[in-house]
Protein backbone atom coordinates (compact mmCIF):
# COMPACT_ATOMS: atom_id res chain seq x y z
CA UNK A 1 0.00 0.00 0.00
CA UNK A 2 1.03 3.12 -1.23
CA UNK A 3 2.11 5.70 1.56
CA UNK A 4 -0.24 8.19 -0.53
CA UNK A 5 -3.15 5.70 -0.02
CA UNK A 6 -2.61 6.17 3.66
CA UNK A 7 -3.04 10.33 2.93
CA UNK A 8 -5.28 10.68 0.25
CA UNK A 9 -8.25 11.86 2.31
CA UNK A 10 -6.16 13.81 5.17
CA UNK A 11 -5.08 17.73 5.31
CA UNK A 12 -1.61 17.07 6.22
CA UNK A 13 2.08 19.31 6.48
CA UNK A 14 4.87 18.02 5.35
CA UNK A 15 7.61 20.37 5.88
CA UNK A 16 10.94 21.90 8.09
CA UNK A 17 11.40 24.00 10.93
CA UNK A 18 14.69 24.58 12.63
CA UNK A 19 14.68 23.18 16.50
CA UNK A 20 17.49 23.37 18.72
CA UNK A 21 19.27 25.03 16.10
CA UNK A 22 18.53 22.13 13.61
CA UNK A 23 16.69 22.17 10.49
CA UNK A 24 14.18 19.21 11.44
CA UNK A 25 11.55 17.46 8.92
CA UNK A 26 8.45 16.75 10.49
CA UNK A 27 5.20 16.00 9.57
CA UNK A 28 1.62 18.01 10.89
CA UNK A 29 -2.08 16.76 10.92
CA UNK A 30 -5.26 17.39 13.11
CA UNK A 31 -6.31 19.28 14.71
CA UNK A 32 -7.06 17.76 18.56
CA UNK A 33 -6.77 19.63 22.17
CA UNK A 34 -4.20 17.18 22.74
CA UNK A 35 -1.29 16.53 20.86
CA UNK A 36 0.65 13.22 19.51
CA UNK A 37 4.01 13.12 18.76
CA UNK A 38 5.53 9.76 16.81
CA UNK A 39 9.34 9.26 17.13
CA UNK A 40 10.69 6.55 14.94
CA UNK A 41 13.69 3.80 15.98
CA UNK A 42 17.36 3.75 14.81
CA UNK A 43 17.99 4.28 10.64
CA UNK A 44 14.27 5.38 10.60
CA UNK A 45 12.45 8.57 9.91
CA UNK A 46 8.92 9.98 10.32
CA UNK A 47 7.46 8.02 7.16
CA UNK A 48 7.33 4.95 8.49
CA UNK A 49 3.81 6.16 11.05
CA UNK A 50 2.16 6.94 7.45
CA UNK A 51 -0.64 4.47 8.25
CA UNK A 52 -1.44 5.58 11.43
CA UNK A 53 -1.78 9.28 10.90
CA UNK A 54 -5.38 9.55 9.44
CA UNK A 55 -6.98 7.70 12.55
CA UNK A 56 -5.34 9.61 15.19
CA UNK A 57 -5.87 12.90 13.32
CA UNK A 58 -9.30 12.07 13.25
CA UNK A 59 -8.80 12.82 17.35
CA UNK A 60 -5.80 14.57 17.93
CA UNK A 61 -2.84 17.25 16.80
CA UNK A 62 -0.37 14.96 15.03
CA UNK A 63 3.15 15.53 14.65
CA UNK A 64 6.31 13.35 13.44
CA UNK A 65 9.84 14.49 13.04
CA UNK A 66 12.85 12.83 11.92
CA UNK A 67 14.99 12.76 14.94
CA UNK A 68 18.73 14.46 15.04
CA UNK A 69 20.68 12.68 12.54
CA UNK A 70 17.93 10.96 10.72
CA UNK A 71 15.28 11.28 7.57
CA UNK A 72 16.21 14.79 6.51
CA UNK A 73 16.75 16.64 9.68
CA UNK A 74 20.46 18.09 9.78
CA UNK A 75 23.37 15.80 10.66
CA UNK A 76 25.93 17.76 12.95
CA UNK A 77 29.07 15.68 13.12
CA UNK A 78 29.27 14.41 16.56
CA UNK A 79 27.79 10.93 18.25
CA UNK A 80 23.82 11.02 18.84
CA UNK A 81 23.50 9.82 22.10
CA UNK A 82 20.06 9.95 23.96
CA UNK A 83 20.67 13.21 25.45
CA UNK A 84 20.76 14.98 22.30
CA UNK A 85 17.66 13.14 20.85
CA UNK A 86 15.63 14.41 23.85
CA UNK A 87 17.38 17.88 23.04
CA UNK A 88 15.97 18.00 19.65
CA UNK A 89 12.37 17.12 20.62
CA UNK A 90 12.16 19.36 23.41
CA UNK A 91 13.21 22.19 20.84
CA UNK A 92 10.79 21.07 18.12
CA UNK A 93 7.78 21.08 20.50
CA UNK A 94 9.13 24.64 21.67
CA UNK A 95 9.18 25.68 18.18
CA UNK A 96 5.63 23.94 17.47
CA UNK A 97 4.44 25.67 20.46
CA UNK A 98 3.27 22.49 21.89
CA UNK A 99 3.68 22.62 25.86
CA UNK A 100 2.75 18.67 26.35
CA UNK A 101 2.75 15.86 23.84
CA UNK A 102 1.68 12.20 23.86
CA UNK A 103 4.94 10.59 23.25
CA UNK A 104 4.82 7.42 20.66
CA UNK A 105 7.83 5.76 20.18
CA UNK A 106 8.90 2.73 18.09
CA UNK A 107 12.51 1.26 19.23
CA UNK A 108 14.68 4.25 19.83
CA UNK A 109 11.89 6.66 19.78
CA UNK A 110 10.78 4.40 22.66
CA UNK A 111 14.01 4.99 24.28
CA UNK A 112 13.90 9.03 23.70
CA UNK A 113 10.22 8.60 25.07
CA UNK A 114 10.60 6.47 28.10
CA UNK A 115 13.46 9.23 29.44
CA UNK A 116 11.61 11.85 28.58
CA UNK A 117 8.91 10.54 30.66
CA UNK A 118 11.07 10.17 33.68
CA UNK A 119 13.10 13.43 33.25
CA UNK A 120 10.64 15.76 31.76
CA UNK A 121 7.04 14.81 33.31
CA UNK A 122 6.37 18.27 32.68
CA UNK A 123 5.88 17.98 28.85
CA UNK A 124 4.50 14.35 28.76
CA UNK A 125 1.26 13.61 28.98
CA UNK A 126 1.83 9.72 28.09
CA UNK A 127 4.11 7.72 26.65
CA UNK A 128 4.01 4.13 24.20
CA UNK A 129 6.44 2.52 24.09
CA UNK A 130 6.93 0.07 20.91
CA UNK A 131 9.44 -2.40 20.80
CA UNK A 132 11.13 -0.03 22.68
CA UNK A 133 15.31 -0.10 23.32
CA UNK A 134 17.04 1.38 26.16
CA UNK A 135 16.69 -1.11 28.65
CA UNK A 136 18.63 -4.25 26.82
CA UNK A 137 22.38 -4.57 25.28
CA UNK A 138 22.73 -7.74 23.56
CA UNK A 139 26.24 -8.09 22.16
CA UNK A 140 24.84 -9.67 19.10
CA UNK A 141 21.58 -7.61 18.35
CA UNK A 142 24.00 -4.43 18.47
CA UNK A 143 26.65 -6.15 16.18
CA UNK A 144 23.77 -7.39 13.66
CA UNK A 145 22.27 -3.73 13.69
CA UNK A 146 25.58 -2.17 13.25
CA UNK A 147 26.25 -4.01 10.07
CA UNK A 148 22.90 -3.85 8.38
CA UNK A 149 22.81 -0.23 9.64
CA UNK A 150 25.96 -0.09 6.98
CA UNK A 151 25.11 -2.47 4.28
CA UNK A 152 21.80 -0.91 3.21
CA UNK A 153 23.87 2.82 2.17
CA UNK A 154 25.68 0.19 0.01
CA UNK A 155 22.78 -1.36 -2.41
CA UNK A 156 19.09 -2.45 -2.80
CA UNK A 157 20.09 -5.60 -1.77
CA UNK A 158 21.56 -4.08 1.65
CA UNK A 159 18.30 -1.96 2.26
CA UNK A 160 16.12 -4.78 1.87
CA UNK A 161 18.06 -7.04 4.39
CA UNK A 162 18.36 -4.26 6.91
CA UNK A 163 14.21 -3.69 6.04
CA UNK A 164 13.67 -7.46 6.30
CA UNK A 165 15.62 -7.77 9.97
CA UNK A 166 12.35 -5.40 11.83
CA UNK A 167 9.31 -6.91 9.38
CA UNK A 168 8.07 -10.51 10.15
CA UNK A 169 6.24 -10.62 6.50
CA UNK A 170 8.83 -9.51 3.67
CA UNK A 171 5.81 -8.93 1.45
CA UNK A 172 4.76 -5.97 3.72
CA UNK A 173 7.62 -4.23 2.75
CA UNK A 174 6.14 -1.69 0.05
CA UNK A 175 8.06 0.14 -2.73
CA UNK A 176 7.17 3.71 -0.96
CA UNK A 177 9.14 2.41 2.24
CA UNK A 178 12.06 1.43 0.18
CA UNK A 179 12.40 4.51 -2.07
CA UNK A 180 11.87 6.51 0.74
CA UNK A 181 14.65 4.98 2.73
CA UNK A 182 16.72 4.63 0.00
CA UNK A 183 16.84 7.81 -0.96
CA UNK A 184 17.64 8.91 2.80
CA UNK A 185 20.41 6.65 2.90
CA UNK A 186 22.22 8.13 -0.15
CA UNK A 187 22.45 11.58 1.06
CA UNK A 188 26.12 12.08 1.30
CA UNK A 189 25.66 13.56 4.77
CA UNK A 190 23.76 10.71 6.38
CA UNK A 191 26.30 8.45 4.67
CA UNK A 192 29.20 10.27 6.35
CA UNK A 193 27.74 10.76 9.59
CA UNK A 194 26.37 6.85 9.90
CA UNK A 195 28.88 6.23 12.28
CA UNK A 196 27.34 8.75 14.73
CA UNK A 197 23.91 7.30 13.79
CA UNK A 198 25.10 3.57 14.86
CA UNK A 199 26.75 4.27 18.09
CA UNK A 200 24.56 3.61 20.43
CA UNK A 201 26.04 -0.24 18.92
CA UNK A 202 29.03 0.72 20.87
CA UNK A 203 28.33 -1.05 24.19
CA UNK A 204 30.39 1.45 26.14
CA UNK A 205 28.07 4.21 24.74
CA UNK A 206 24.86 1.82 25.28
CA UNK A 207 25.90 1.40 28.72
CA UNK A 208 26.11 5.04 29.93
CA UNK A 209 22.79 6.02 27.71
CA UNK A 210 20.79 2.90 29.38
CA UNK A 211 17.50 3.39 31.43
CA UNK A 212 17.16 1.69 34.67
CA UNK A 213 14.55 -0.26 36.42
CA UNK A 214 14.57 2.67 38.79
CA UNK A 215 14.43 5.38 36.34
CA UNK A 216 11.65 3.78 34.75
CA UNK A 217 9.41 4.07 38.27
CA UNK A 218 9.84 7.73 38.05
CA UNK A 219 7.44 8.07 35.03
CA UNK A 220 3.86 9.10 36.18
CA UNK A 221 2.18 9.43 32.73
CA UNK A 222 0.25 6.44 32.07
CA UNK A 223 2.37 4.28 29.79
CA UNK A 224 1.27 1.23 26.83
CA UNK A 225 3.84 -1.13 26.37
CA UNK A 226 3.80 -2.89 23.22
CA UNK A 227 5.62 -6.02 21.95
CA UNK A 228 5.66 -8.98 19.49
CA UNK A 229 5.88 -12.37 19.38
CA UNK A 230 8.57 -12.02 16.98
CA UNK A 231 10.40 -8.92 17.46
CA UNK A 232 14.22 -9.82 16.61
CA UNK A 233 16.04 -7.11 19.41
CA UNK A 234 14.25 -8.38 22.22
CA UNK A 235 12.12 -11.03 24.01
CA UNK A 236 8.97 -10.76 25.65
CA UNK A 237 10.19 -11.38 28.86
CA UNK A 238 12.22 -7.76 28.04
CA UNK A 239 8.79 -6.36 27.27
CA UNK A 240 7.25 -7.50 30.17
CA UNK A 241 10.47 -5.99 32.41
CA UNK A 242 9.60 -3.02 31.09
CA UNK A 243 6.26 -2.76 31.59
CA UNK A 244 6.38 -4.20 35.27
CA UNK A 245 8.81 -1.42 35.97
CA UNK A 246 6.21 1.92 34.86
CA UNK A 247 3.69 2.20 37.86
CA UNK A 248 0.79 2.94 35.70
CA UNK A 249 1.45 0.94 32.12
CA UNK A 250 -0.73 -1.49 30.10
CA UNK A 251 1.12 -4.33 28.44
CA UNK A 252 -0.11 -5.63 24.82
CA UNK A 253 1.58 -8.14 22.80
CA UNK A 254 1.07 -8.36 19.04
CA UNK A 255 1.51 -12.02 17.35
CA UNK A 256 1.40 -11.20 13.23
CA UNK A 257 4.57 -8.71 13.51
CA UNK A 258 8.31 -8.31 14.08
CA UNK A 259 10.20 -4.95 15.06
CA UNK A 260 7.25 -2.59 13.33
CA UNK A 261 3.48 -3.58 14.72
CA UNK A 262 2.80 -0.02 13.82
CA UNK A 263 3.24 -0.61 10.23
CA UNK A 264 2.63 -4.66 9.80
CA UNK A 265 -0.42 -4.44 12.37
CA UNK A 266 -1.45 -1.12 11.86
CA UNK A 267 -5.45 -1.54 11.98
CA UNK A 268 -4.83 -3.46 15.34
CA UNK A 269 -2.05 -0.88 16.54
CA UNK A 270 -4.12 2.44 15.65
CA UNK A 271 -7.34 0.88 17.45
CA UNK A 272 -4.80 -0.32 20.54
CA UNK A 273 -3.89 2.78 21.26
CA UNK A 274 -6.44 5.09 20.54
CA UNK A 275 -8.17 3.08 23.30
CA UNK A 276 -5.70 3.47 25.71
CA UNK A 277 -5.25 7.52 24.86
CA UNK A 278 -8.67 7.29 25.70
CA UNK A 279 -8.77 5.52 28.57
CA UNK A 280 -6.08 7.87 29.91
CA UNK A 281 -8.03 10.55 29.39
CA UNK A 282 -6.44 12.52 26.09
Amino acid sequence: MSFWTNLNTLDFKLSRTRANGLQTRFFEAGKGENTVLFLHGLNGHLDVFARNFAAHAAHYHVLAMDMIGHGYSDKPDHDYEIKHYIDHVLGFLDVMGVKKASLVGTSLGGWVSARMGARHPDRVSSISLVSSGGLTAYPHVMNQLSALGSKATTGLEGLRARLEFVVKDKDSISEDLLDSRWNIYQQPDYQKMLPHILCLQNMEIRMRNLLTVEELGMVKAPALVLWTKDDPTASIEDGQKYADALPNSEFVVFDKSGHMPQYEEAERFNRVHLEFLKKAGL
